[in-house]
């Protein structure tokens, strides 16, 4: 009975040692001093495609080329495009035209021909009436049969009613254009003003442009292939901004804020560093990834973080292993970023003696 007792109180005291050295060894070196991680340079990926479908005319940049901001990387034969563009601009400038015409009203001279019209009309009404009161008279006296009578009275009713229609007529002509009218002229042209833009904006899709500046990964399409809105032409890896994603264990959560600088180490090139700051801590724990190195157990938690890392010489490459040191006694910064890069100062010409 007395072996087995003292077996377990060894136990327990090797456990409790045990325990005492990791929490120690775990603890030691918290209160200051730099923080030394381990992680690989991440970027993100884009998939770069046209947005409208056609015929690839030309596509000027291949794999490992770098590329700028809006940098043209693509276009399609976009001569369709062109003809569309220019038929939708052909029928706004006519509606314009159209609603120009109908705010204008109607012209002087034509204001001058109604007036016309309806003296004309006016004199042919007083003739008409003349000749439909002689052929009463003649009728009375028995001189005329009713025939006549009744058309010279209908022909003197028709010349009044244009009289009045010439009348009506020079009134719209004063009176212009109605309001509704105007209004839907002017609906007409914002709808085709739409269809112009939207063609256009088809157009300028034809050019494929880099989002961001970036290092082209992969060149998926060729000249000659049909291009279309769910068929990538280009893999692009963005270059800003560039991180080093490492990981927290549970007790440098306390020590490490967003904002800390950061240094930024690799083996590729030995001796260099490169300026960086903590810019994002993951709120949620995940197990250990076997490609992290730490003296942690591989059970324990950690917490991914990112330290983004000012790359001017395009020397850090994604998947390449950095090691990472965090100032744990600095302060964060104020406006964390990457200095612009240096201009070398022009070259001044030599005078020739």
């Amino acid at each position: 009975m007395k072996k087995p007792l003292i077996l377990l109180l060894v136990l327990a005291l090797g456990a409790g040692g045990w325990w005492f050295y990791r929490s120690s060894h775990r603890g030691a070196g918290l209160e200051s001093g730099p923080l030394w991680l381990y992680g690989n340079i991440d970027v993100r990926l884009v998939n770069l495609a046209f947005e409208v479908s056609g015929r690839i005319a030309g596509l000027p940049v291949s794999e490992g080329a770098q590329v700028a901001p809006a940098q043209a990387l693509g276009r399609l034969d976009d001569r369709q495009l062109v003809q569309a563009r220019d038929l939708a601009r052909a029928q706004v400038d006519a509606q314009r035209a159209e609603l120009d015409k109908r705010i204008a009203g109607t012209r002087p001279e034509e204001i001058e021909k109604l007036r016309a019209d309806l003296a004309a009309a006016r004199v042919e009404s007083a003739n008409a009436a003349h000749r439909a009161g002689r052929a009463q008279e003649m009728l009375k006296r028995r001189l005329g049969s009713p025939q006549d009578a009744e058309d010279a009275t209908a022909a003197a009713k028709t010349a009044a009613a244009r009289v009045d229609a010439a009348q009506a007529a020079l009134d719209l002509g004063l009176a212009g254009s109605r309001a509704q009218d105007i209004a839907a002229a002017a609906a007409q042209l914002a709808g085709l003003e739409a269809a112009l833009a939207s063609a256009q904006l088809n157009l300028d899709y034809a050019t494929l442009v880099a989002p961001a500046a970036g290092i082209v990964q992969n060149r998926i399409l060729e000249v000659g292939d049909m291009a279309s809105p769910d068929r990538p032409v280009y893999t692009i890896a963005i270059t800003e901004p560039l991180w080093a994603r490492v990981y927290l264990a549970e007790p440098d959560l306390g020590r490490v804020q967003p904002g800390q600088p950061a240094r930024v180490m690799s083996d590729s090139f030995p001796g260099k560093s490169y300026p960086g700051w903590v810019g994002y801590i993951s709120p949620s724990a995940e197990f250990t990834p076997k490609q992290v190195q730490t003296t942690e157990l591989r059970a324990d938690l950690v917490y991914q973080a990112r330290v983004f890392v000012c790359n001017p010489a395009g020397e850090l490459r994604q998947g390449m292993p950095v090691t990472v040191e965090i100032d744990l006694n600095a302060a964060p910064l104020g406006q964390p970023g990457c200095p612009p890069a240096a201009v070398a100062p022009p070259q001044s010409k030599k005078k020739s003696s």
